[in-house]
């Protein structure tokens, strides 16, 4: 950028580029407080509501966060890095094991809320799922908790009849989860395809997600098709962007 268009930049925007060049620069590192609202007023010459403008700039951007009483800190980003490939294959739920041991080895991840009901899905859902109009679903809501923060909102949707009576019903699903079920009712799963886009949080996602002010979600649909190419799921998820990387390895 042009000193010309510096220039032009809001006090509280030259103040905020400041700043994340400096914990860019590594002058403040993570967990390092950075300096509070009289400090800026005093070495910009700005107002307040100033001062208050360019810290939340980099609150929104998910650098930095506001701790009551405290201050404002550089975030500690230990991104979930989500493998799209890995995570997903038969040798890893096909042997019992999470989806999520992929993504997050060594840290605590929990799921702290866990509904299921049978329900009438969306209409796209529904369309994917070749369902009679009116006709339920088994839908799986969940919410994970990785170090103990909200990072994701999940809801599964499958044919009831197809689940029905079975452990995809249940709270939990055992080893493996849903997809090592499909795979013993002969249904597993040999194809997905994820659909991914962003937008901001509605007012429930920005509460069950804990989310600051300003920071975007990602939402991702998953099919997953079976031996036949038949849908057998659609999992519509919603992700605290700040949280994420994804991840992708192939082949050329």
């Amino acid at each position: 950028m042009s000193g010309q268009d510096a220039g032009r930049q809001p006090k509280y925007q030259r103040i905020a580029a400041e700043l994340r060049a400096a914990i860019d620069a590594g002058d403040y590192g993570p967990g390092d407080r950075l300096p509070g609202e009289n400090d800026l007023m005093a070495a910009h010459g700005v107002a307040r509501m100033t001062a208050r403008q360019a810290l939340g700039v980099l609150q929104a951007e998910g650098i930095v966060e506001a701790r009551k009483g405290a201050g404002v800190f550089v975030r500690d980003f230990r991104p979930i890095r989500r493998r799209g490939i890995e995570r997903l294959a038969h040798a890893g739920w096909g042997a019992g094991r999470s989806v999520w041991a992929t993504d997050t080895t060594g840290r605590e991840l929990a799921v702290d809320s866990v509904a299921v009901a049978e329900e009438e899905p969306p209409s796209a859902v529904a369309a994917v799922l070749d369902l009679a109009e009116g006709a339920r679903a088994c839908v799986r809501r969940r919410r994970y908790v990785l170090d103990g923060k909200p990072v994701l909102l999940s809801a599964s949707y499958l044919r009831a009849d197809l689940a029905a009576g079975t452990p995809i019903a249940q709270p939990d699903t055992g080893p493996g989860g849903i997809y090592a079920r499909l795979a013993e009712l002969g249904r597993g799963p040999v194809r997905f395809r994820e659909e991914i886009r962003s937008r901001m949080p509605s007012a429930d996602e920005t509460e069950q997600l804990s989310l600051p002010t300003g920071v975007p979600v990602m939402l991702m649909a998953r099919t997953a098709y079976d031996a036949e190419g038949v849908p057998v799921e659609v999992n519509e998820m919603v992700l605290d962007s700040s949280a994420y990387v994804l991840e992708y390895d192939f082949e050329a």
